[in-house]
């Protein structure tokens, strides 16, 4: 069982002082942030894609670069790579040589991403949106398996029979396919035989649920070994040394940053009666000590299978003390009882069996 964290390095405005944090400033504390994480333990630390003022996280690759060249064991990935609009043979090539600079430790998640900033950016019509992503994943997926590839396509220019470098550590990269819960996406890592990153970050998870064997179905018709197949969760959330700082601290600005964007996008406003259903067992949010935090991934592997979960960190701007401390206590509380609990109920089932 992994846990790790993952960010988007959020840049809105601090509401207590009403002041932007500099993307320079962020970037360095995400860097620091990585070096804690792998410090306490903790199995995986992702950064997400994007390409807007709110967010400081558009070169993913250098930031875990960074993150890499001071760390030891902690796995570094994307969380997620827009895929529709950047170059595979670029993207593989970065990872590449992540992978070389932290010695096998990068994977890429590549998935749609949650907004469309990248495409007018890149030059791609979102008419495109479908074609661009399965096209991308196909080349993407070959440059990982052979040395030299042979390529045509509708949206990148062809080549024949050229080697792509570095090679990474990996043998093969890993590569997973992040899903909102699109029962397509979800078939489609299946019969790809790709680990599968369900993002879950609102309503109740247990809704996700029924994916579970759709992909596992389709793995197995396509003619992969279930048994090795990997299934992730990406989550928001927040711990602190007691549940009423976590929710003291973390509910502001999460209502900030969600009121935001839900101005932009048509969305209803993000209340506190709202917030604090989805902190309840069944919700999406895993806020609250350690205990409360560990008791709720444990009880969530139970229904949806997940052998890696990541604790998305922070929403909106925090106090970058307030983010380490909430990794200090996932590494060294949260990630400990969990790894306990759930290394107990396998051997339970495997005595059962």
């Amino acid at each position: 069982m992994e846990i790790g964290v993952d960010t988007f390095v959020e840049t809105t405005p601090d509401i207590h002082t009403g002041e932007t944090i500099s993307h320079a400033q962020r970037l360095r504390e995400v860097v620091e942030e990585i070096v804690l994480a792998d410090q306490v333990g903790l199995d995986v630390f992702g950064v997400g894609e994007h390409h807007r003022k709110e967010f400081g996280d558009s070169a993913t690759a250098v930031i875990l670069a960074a993150g890499a060249s001071l760390t030891k064991r902690i796995r570094l990935t994307s969380s997620v790579t827009v895929l529709s609009a950047v170059d595979p043979v670029r993207l593989f090539q970065q990872f590449a040589t992540l992978d070389g600079i932290s010695n096998g430790r990068a994977e890429i998640i590549a998935g749609r991403g949650s907004m469309v900033d990248a495409f007018p950016l890149f030059g791609y019509d979102l008419k495109d949106y479908e074609e661009l992503f399965e096209e991308k994943l196909e080349l993407l997926l070959k440059l990982r398996d052979s040395e030299k590839v042979s390529w045509r396509g509708g949206h990148r220019p062809a080549f024949t029979n050229l080697g792509v470098y570095p090679r990474p550590v990996q043998d093969p990269l890993p590569i997973w396919l992040g899903s909102g819960g699109n029962t397509e996406s979800v078939i489609r890592a299946g019969v790809l035989g790709l680990p599968l990153v369900l993002a879950i970050i609102g309503g109740s998870p247990l809704q996700f649920a029924p994916l579970v064997p759709i992909y596992k179905k389709a793995a197995a018709r396509a003619g992969h070994d279930v048994s090795k197949l990997k299934i992730a969760v990406h989550s928001l959330g927040f711990v602190a040394d007691s549940t009423s700082i976590a929710v003291d601290q973390y509910f502001p600005p999460t209502q900030a940053s969600f009121n935001y964007f839900a101005r932009e996008r048509g969305w209803a406003q993000y209340t506190r009666s709202g917030f604090d259903a989805s902190r309840t067992l069944e919700g999406a949010l895993y806020v609250g000590d350690s205990e409360t935090v560990a008791n709720k991934i444990i009880y969530m592997r139970q229904h949806l299978g997940f052998s890696r979960f990541f604790l998305h960190l922070p929403v909106g701007t925090m106090p970058h003390e307030q983010v380490m401390r909430a990794i200090e206590l996932l590494g060294t509380e949260v990630a400990p009882r969990v790894r306990e609990e759930v290394a107990r109920l396998e051997a339970e089932e495997q005595n059962t069996k």
